[in-house]
């Protein structure tokens, strides 16, 4: 399965890494795949700028003018001449990107790099056959299953509201009887060609199909009635509410105070 396999290629990586004797390059090249576990990865991205062109009009009006008059009239010409990015999507690899108010500390794009972060962490826990890295959810998506996505019984409540003598209204109930018609999918085949990296389908999913999906949530559909949150602190919410004269709700409603911690991202 793929699952096995990426996490054998995956500790066969690491440990020819830790046993070739890592070397620096001087000069930036492309190497081979026999001699990169013994490469060390860069620690900062590159500072050489891929658009040696850039600033050539500044430049050039600078040399002529003086880089003072230049500078006043691009403060009264640019869009917030001070912007750090300079209005890129992605900052520059020399960009330094001020993260605290003083702006003493700052932070630089992709460093250090990520080729020169330790080994990726292999979960563990699963399966031989198991990927430890599939976290798709639609195929064990259970609750979800027999809900009205086509507004089936919308359809049908219009319908029997019509004559029911009338032929066209015959026809639209067969219709809508027989059910939606569903998709066959992609049958295992992408835009480059067919996939056999996971033989139901499921791994990607425009390569699924519904004979598929639905045999893998048969293998996943509950088989107990799951209790509420709250159901084990019944009698403490009906008394509650007695206590103070009021309505019984169904059931408890409310989870606290979320801590300020668990509610700020982290990146």
């Amino acid at each position: 399965m793929a699952g096995g396999a990426i996490k054998k290629a995956g500790e066969t990586a690491v440990k020819k890494v830790g046993k070739a004797a890592q070397t620096s390059l001087k000069e930036a090249r492309s190497v081979t795949a026999k001699e990169a576990p013994s490469i060390a990865p860069a620690k900062e991205s590159t500072k050489e700028s891929m658009m040696p062109w850039r600033g050539w009009l500044t430049k050039a009006l600078s040399d002529r003018f003086g880089e003072e008059r230049v500078e006043e009239w691009r403060r009264k010409l640019v869009y917030k001449p001070d912007d750090v990015h300079d209005f890129n999507q992605i900052p520059k690899p020399s960009t330094k990107v001020p993260i605290t108010k003083d702006g003493k500390e700052t932070a630089m794009f992709r460093y250090p790099s990520p080729g020169s972060q330790d080994p990726v962490r292999i979960p563990k826990g699963f399966e031989p056959d198991e990927d430890p890295y599939d976290t798709s959810y639609y195929k064990r998506d259970t609750a979800r299953r027999y809900r009205d996505s086509d507004f089936s019984n919308q359809e049908k409540a219009k319908l029997e509201l019509m004559n029911s003598n009338d032929p066209d209204v015959q026809k639209l109930r067969e219709e809508l009887a027989a059910g939606p018609e569903s998709s066959p999918g992609n049958q295992g085949r992408f835009a480059t060609g067919p996939s056999d990296f996971d033989p139901t389908g499921l791994r990607a999913t425009m390569s699924t199909t519904n004979e598929a999906l639905e045999a893998s949530l048969d293998a996943n559909m509950p088989d107990h009635l799951p209790d509420p949150e709250w159901f084990s602190r019944s009698d403490e919410i009906i008394a509650w509410y007695q206590e103070r004269g009021l309505p019984v709700p169904a059931g408890g409603t409310g989870f606290g105070t979320v801590p300020t911690h668990r509610r700020i991202a982290k990146w």
